[in-house]
């Protein structure tokens, strides 16, 4: 972990991500308080059942942002990107109750974690603030209903294809690096379903399988 302030070119780059944060003072308090921190693709960065110390404000990478049921088995509610934060771990945060998510870094990520007991006097001072906080609740709230949504009205195929436009369009690239389980676990299927479902777009021209990669042709 970094101090901020070590970083000079950090205010910039926070200036630049995360717009709403308008006011100086704000971004001078982000950068006396907070601490840059790495994350390596498969950390976890929050675990059901602890309590929060740390908000994170991304800067680079991707977090995604999980609840998991009584037998295991997980749910993905959304991602968090550059210029976001994770608006359930701000409920947790304000509240002083433990986390309900898990939050595991999806690629190298970087973000600065700022404790979590300035939020409440922050919200306090800082009129950006308070709507930066209310944005990312708005933001997550739109998720969830994309979730509810998928599950109810969606037929697995088509929750596949969107996760897998999702996924390119946040890489970057047409080709999606994610194993077939990884694929399952996050709709909540099998590794047989999806499998089956990929080989059925192959053949329709949809996608292109490789070892741990499916390429989309119509992105």
């Amino acid at each position: 972990m970094i101090p901020a302030p070590e970083r000079p070119a950090l205010t910039t780059e926070l200036r630049k991500l995360f717009p709403d944060l308008y006011e100086p003072e704000v971004l001078e308090a982000v950068m006396q308080e907070g601490t840059v921190i790495q994350l390596h693709e498969g950390d976890r960065l929050m675990e059901m059942g602890q309590y929060i110390k740390q908000l994170p404000l991304v800067l680079s990478g991707s977090l995604r942002v999980l609840r998991e049921d009584e037998e295991g088995r997980e749910l993905l509610l959304y991602h968090v990107l550059p210029g976001q934060s994770c608006a359930m771990a701000i409920t947790c945060c304000m509240g002083d109750a433990r986390s309900n998510v898990r939050v595991i870094a999806d690629e190298e990520t970087e973000a600065i974690a700022v404790p979590t007991r300035l939020l409440d006097d922050w919200s306090s001072r800082f009129r950006s603030w308070k709507a930066f906080v209310m944005h990312q609740y708005q933001r997550r709230f739109d998720d969830l209903l994309n979730v509810v949504d998928g599950i109810a009205f969606r037929k697995l195929d088509e929750r596949l294809l969107k996760s897998l436009r999702d996924r390119s369009h946040r890489a970057g690239s047409p080709v999606v690096h994610a194993s077939h389980q990884e694929l399952a676990d996050e709709l909540h299927s099998s590794r047989e379903v999806i499998s089956r479902l990929l080989k059925q777009m192959e053949r329709e021209g949809l996608v292109r399988m490789g070892r741990q990669q499916v390429e989309l042709l119509r992105p």
